[in-house]
C-alpha cells in the first residue's frame, strides 16, 4: 500500500493511534487531535524550543538506512539541541512532506522511529503536520523546559576555559564512510546526552555548551567565533570508540581526521572555568565519560576553515 491509497485523514489517524500509546506525562496538556497541542511548563521553568529537519537524498537515503533508523535519528537530532541547552523534553510535533507513491511500511517505519526515542526520553508526539511533496522530508520541532535563567548557552566560553567532551567522537562518520564504501546498512542511533545535559546545568563554572553535530571542528568554532578566541587542542586525547583505528585503517581513513571532522555524534562539547572537576568527578556527575581535550586561549584561528558539515 502506498500513502495516496490510505489518504491523509486515515493516516493521521494512524499515526494518532500508535502515539496515544506512549505513557502520558503531566507537562501534556492536550496533545495530537486539534489544530494546535498544549503544554505546560512547571513553575520556575523557561520554555526551550528546538527544530531539525532530515531531508531525502541529502540527510538520509532509503538504501543506507531503515526508515526506523532515520526516524529515530531524526528526534535524536533534536533531542540532542535540548541536552545541549540543559533542558529535559516535553513533546515533540512532526510535520512530514511525502510523495503520494510513497509506501506506507517506510512512513510506519518512520514513525516507529519516532516513538521508539519518544519513548524512550519522555519526549510525547503531540502533533504535527502531513503533506505532498516531490521527495520525502521529516521536519521535527521539540520542546523542552529548564530552569528559570538556567539554560546552557553557546556564548561564555572564555580565554582559559578546559574544552571538554562527553562520549567518544567519529562513530557516525565511521558508519557513514562504510555505507559510501562497502554498501553497509547504517544502523547506529547516538544517544541524545540529555541527562548529562541537565546535570552539567547544574554544575558551577560551566562557560559555553554545544552539541556536536556538524563536527567537533565545527561545533568548537561556533563556541569562540567573534571572540577572538581559539582552541588549543591535543589530538592525541580524542575519545575514540573501541576498535575505530583499525576500522578507519580497513577504509584507508585517519582516524583523528574522521573523529574531528564528522558530524552527527551527538555530544556534549562544551568549556569549564579553570579550578572546576577533574574528568573523573564530571564523568561521575554527567553519567557518561568526560574528556577534555584542550583549552581556549586568546587569539584568532588560523587561516583554514574548520572541518565538517556545511549545509550550503
Amino acid at each position: 500500500m502506498r500513502l495516496r491509497d490510505l489518504g491523509e485523514f486515515e493516516l493521521i489517524e494512524r499515526i494518532a493511534r500508535r502515539a496515544a500509546r506512549l505513557p502520558s506525562t503531566r507537562d501534556v496538556v492536550l496533545s495530537i487531535g486539534d489544530d494546535a497541542a498544549v503544554l505546560r511548563p512547571r513553575p520556575g521553568e523557561d520554555l526551550v524550543v528546538t527544530t531539525d529537519a532530515a531531508v531525502e537524498n541529502v540527510h538520509f537515503r532509503w538504501d543506507r538506512a531503515s526508515p526506523r533508523v532515520i526516524g529515530r535519528r531524526a528526534l535524536v537530532a533534536n533531542l540532542s539541541d535540548l541536552a545541549a541547552m540543559g533542558a529535559r523534553p516535553l513533546g515533540c510535533v512532526a510535520s512530514l512532506v511525502a510523495p503520494g507513491e510513497l509506501e506506507l511500511g517506510r512512513v510506519d517505519g518512520l514513525m516507529d522511529g519516532i516513538l521508539a526515542e519518544a519513548r524512550l526520553h519522555a519526549c510525547p508526539l503531540v502533533g504535527g503536520n502531513l503533506s505532498r511533496g516531490g521527495e520525502t522530508s521529516l521536519a521535527i520541532t521539540a520542546f523542552g523546559a529548564c530552569r528559570r535563567g538556567a539554560a546552557l548557552t553557546r556564548r561564555g566560553a572564555r580565554a582559559g576555559d578546559r574544552i571538554l567532551v562527553t562520549g567518544s567522537l567519529g562513530a557516525s562518520a565511521l558508519a557513514l564512510a562504510r555505507a559510501e564504501r562497502v554498501g553497509a546498512p547504517i544502523r547506529r542511533v547516538p544517544r541524545p546526552r540529555l541527562v548529562a545535559g541537565r546535570a552539567l546545568a547544574r554544575l558551577p563554572g560551566v562557560g559555553a555548551c554545544i552539541d556536536v553535530s556538524d563536527g567537533l571542528e565545527a561545533d568548537l568554532a561556533h563556541l569562540l567565533a567573534g571572540r577572538g578566541l581559539r582552541a588549543e587542542l591535543d589530538t592525541r586525547h580524542l575519545p575514540l570508540p573501541r576498535g575505530f583505528r583499525a576500522a578507519c585503517e580497513e577504509l584507508g581513513l585517519d582516524p583523528a581526521a574522521l573523529a574531528s571532522a564528522g558530524g552527527e555524534d551527538y555530544e556534549l562539547l562544551f568549556t569549564l572555568r579553570p579550578g572546576t572537576p577533574s574528568e573523573r568527578h564530571l564523568s561521575k556527575r554527567l553519567g557518561v565519560r568526560v574528556t577534555q581535550l584542550g583549552r581556549v586561549v586568546k587569539g584568532a584561528r588560523g587561516s583554514l576553515p574548520p572541518r565538517g558539515w556545511r549545509h550550503f
